[in-house]
């Protein structure tokens, strides 16, 4: 069976994220439907909010992955809700859960979510436009190991196309 490849979308929650966020945020889940990828978030409010809504409306699959062992709490846009129960050390669930990993702004649970995935070595890509730990590690490292580079994209089509074509090589 040929699996999707599976993208991970981290950013701002929802007391951080503009209006200009949850747009960018809207149009990389709406890629990942188009793209025929699987969506999965953090499953709460903000960036994970407007990429599962766009997924959703695209007609694409959007797996949250909530810190809660009640699964109310996720936004109503996922398609289907997995429950941790154990706070945020499901980070590392997201992160070793996708395949590449689209960066929308940020602060330190996305950096966390970053540092996880980047022991990995999973390929992460940062919307340019959209503020925090996404701009501020855009064509950088996040430390001297130089495992992986945070890969920078003009726009969130662009984010999500690279995205996708790494996580296809990595398969």
């Amino acid at each position: 069976m040929d699996q999707k490849p599976q993208i991970l979308v981290i950013g701002y929650n929802e007391n951080a994220c503009t209006p200009k966020v949850y747009d960018l945020a809207y149009r990389v889940g709406k890629r990942v439907a188009e793209k025929g990828a699987l969506l999965i978030t953090g499953g709460l409010g903000g960036v994970m909010e407007a990429a599962s809504k766009g997924c959703s409306e695209a007609g694409g699959l959007c797996i949250g992955i909530i810190p809660f062992d009640d699964r109310v709490k996720a936004n109503p846009y996922n398609s289907v809700v997995i429950c941790t129960g154990i706070g945020y050390a499901r980070n590392f669930a997201t992160a070793y859960s996708a395949d590449a990993i689209v960066v929308v702004g940020g602060g330190a649970g996305t950096l966390s979510e970053m540092a996880a995935a980047y022991l990995k070595a999973t390929p992460m890509i940062s919307v340019a436009g959209s503020g925090g730990v996404a701009e501020r590690y855009a064509g950088k490292p996040l430390d001297e190991r130089n495992l992986v580079v945070v890969q920078a994209a003009k726009d969130p089509e662009e984010a999500v196309d690279q995205a996708v074509a790494a996580a296809l090589t990595r398969k």
